[in-house]
């Protein structure tokens, strides 16, 4: 699936909401450059004077005070259009971190199985690519946009009033200015979108084979990933060979349409002086003027295709907010900690189930352990008892309250999900704790970190627990990373924790002394544990032996090793190993 986009009247009314939010800031960003551009036209107005008075003769004196009024006038444009620019670069920047942190918001609330049948690439292409293109139009484009068009119009004002009949020649600009930008704005929207939508793909086959490599290479798939991405790049290129065909018009027509006026202006003002309608410096005064107009014009359009290219961008990253939630908070609380499920079924894919009616009943401060062959519903169902994805069929409940009607800051206190797969975030390693719990102390940190046996070497790094970590910084190991993640379940501190393979990452050694110490520290809880290491099971009050999307086996490990089932044989071949 595709994560929807959003039309132009969402993209419109958002638009409209951050002028209004900011338009403070943002009328003294024109305004000061307006004044800028009102300096800009006494330089024109300047020459002309000077031309007149020198055609009619003149003296030194005036020509020397002609030309400090220039240079002031240059001075004056320079200071302000300086201050503006800087000044809309901090609105810019304003705009975009709000930008930046509703994105956000709304990315790590999306329902985590709409991320995954939607895939890497789309949502990676919105929050790169995407994101660019819109940081870029908002910092620079958008205070650029108001004022040239300001300048514009100050610019056609002030050669009206220079002369009149020679400001006529602006305006044959028009029959080819606008067909040309009428011919491109009928285009460009369905071009940029779907050039986003390709450099998606190229992202996600990119992420998804380097993410992969050791699978690729194991099942020799260099080839056929070679081929997807390959077309991928070639749908890319298609597609970005529109979007420049479409500036190809545009570009060549702004030119000829920006630099017609000052020929025209020329021409037409040489007649105009030769009948007496105009005098030279009237004429100097608007040819000057059209060139700044072509100036303004030009940079003006440039930065409207800039924009249409961030508002294809912005639609993508606002479709992302009108992305269905999946759950409705709201209904009873839980009333204890006992959790139930109930005939629940679960798809991926609509009529394809990979859960079959489970029911079991999980009692409060039990250690279950769930198991199975791959592919058996282990790990779906651990997400449903962990609130992750509503069932698509059935309930699975908490002190009587469904799951997926409690908030998520409410869920993540009764159950919570440590899987295989970990992410350490650029910050420091304290920083990483209070993820789970943000007034966490320092003591309490330490405590949770030796809870997982992680306390020796976090405090053997170089800042303890202020050392930065992550990306560009200092490197954790798979297994350190895991310990992180464990460390923040401790800080979390919910009453049923689900386990999906957590400590697979760590050496079968070091796993078991982790395990053991977590079953210390862990007494009082609830525990499910999904995993392939047997002596999980072994440990566990009880085992749910899971296959084809059932729960075929339940009990004690000792009773279903008697009873030579499923789990028997697992357990047989696992210690013959």
């Amino acid at each position: 699936m595709r994560l929807p986009l959003a039309d132009r009247r969402t993209v419109g009314a958002y638009a409209r909401r951050l002028l209004t939010q900011y338009r403070v800031p943002l009328t003294a960003v024109v305004g000061i450059q307006a004044l800028g551009a009102v300096a800009a036209l006494a330089v024109p107005w300047l020459v002309g004077f000077l031309v007149d008075e020198v055609t009619a003769g003149t003296t030194m004196e005036v020509v020397t005070r002609t030309g400090l009024l220039l240079t002031l006038a240059l001075v004056l444009q320079t200071l302000l259009v300086g201050i503006g620019d800087r000044q809309s670069r901090v609105l810019g920047e304003n705009i975009f971190a709000q930008l930046r942190e509703e994105f956000m918001r709304t990315v790590t609330h999306l329902p985590l199985s709409t991320v995954e049948r939607a895939g890497s690439g789309d949502l990676l292409g919105r929050t790169t690519n995407d994101v660019d293109r819109v940081q870029w139009a908002v910092r620079f484009g958008v205070p650029r946009v108001l004022v040239q068009a300001v300048t514009v119009v100050l610019v056609l004002g002030a050669a009206v009033l220079a002369s009149p009949l020679t400001a006529l020649a602006m305006l044959v600009s028009i029959p080819v200015l606008y067909p040309v930008a009428r011919w491109y704005m009928k285009r460009y929207a369905a071009a940029y979108a779907k050039s986003s939508e390709a450099w998606a793909a190229v992202n996600g086959e990119i992420t998804e084979t380097v993410e992969h490599a050791a699978t690729v290479d194991a099942l020799a798939l260099g080839g056929r990933r070679r081929r997807r991405m390959r077309a991928a790049v070639q749908e890319s290129w298609e597609r970005e060979d529109y979007t420049l065909l479409l500036r190809a018009v545009l570009f060549p027509g702004i030119t000829f349409g920006s630099v017609l006026p000052t020929a025209v202006a020329v021409v037409w003002g040489g007649w105009l002086v030769s009948q007496g309608w105009a005098t030279l410096g009237q004429v100097s005064t608007v040819a000057l003027y059209t060139v700044q107009i072509t100036g303004s014009m030009a940079e003006l359009l440039m930065w409207m295709d800039e924009i249409q290219v961030a508002g294809a961008s912005f639609s993508r990253i606002l479709g992302v907010s009108e992305v269905p939630s999946d759950r409705t908070p709201g209904g009873p609380e839980p009333t204890d900690s006992a959790i139930r499920a109930r005939d629940v079924r679960y798809a991926y894919i609509e009529g394809r189930d990979v859960l079959h009616d489970v029911s079991l009943d999980i009692v409060p401060g039990e250690r279950l352990a769930m198991v199975g062959p791959s592919g058996a519903g282990k790990s779906t169902f651990g997400r449903m008892i962990a609130g992750i994805h509503p069932p698509t069929g059935g309930r699975v409940t908490v002190g009587g309250a469904n799951l997926v009607d409690l908030t998520e800051e409410r869920l993540r206190t009764e159950v919570a999900l440590v899987t295989q797969e970990h992410h350490v975030f650029v910050g420091t390693l304290a920083d990483n704790l209070r993820l789970a719990r943000h007034d966490a102390t320092d003591t309490e940190m330490r405590e949770a970190l030796a809870m997982v046996d992680a306390l020796g070497w976090s405090e053997a790094l170089a800042d303890g627990l202020e050392t930065k970590v992550g990306s560009g910084a200092v490197t954790l190991t798979p297994a350190q990373a895991q310990q992180l993640a464990l460390a923040r379940l401790v800080l979390l501190d919910p009453h049923t924790l689900v386990l999906d393979e957590a400590t697979s990452l760590i050496d079968p050694t070091a796993a078991r002394h982790l395990e053991q110490s977590l079953g210390a520290v862990l007494t009082g809880r609830t525990v499910v544990a999904i995993a392939h290491r047997l002596h999980t099971a072994h440990d566990a009050d009880r085992v749910a032996v899971m296959e084809n999307g059932r729960i075929v086996e339940l009990g004690s490990h000792e009773e279903l090793v008697r009873a030579g089932g499923e789990y028997a044989a697992l357990w047989e071949s696992w210690q013959s190993e």
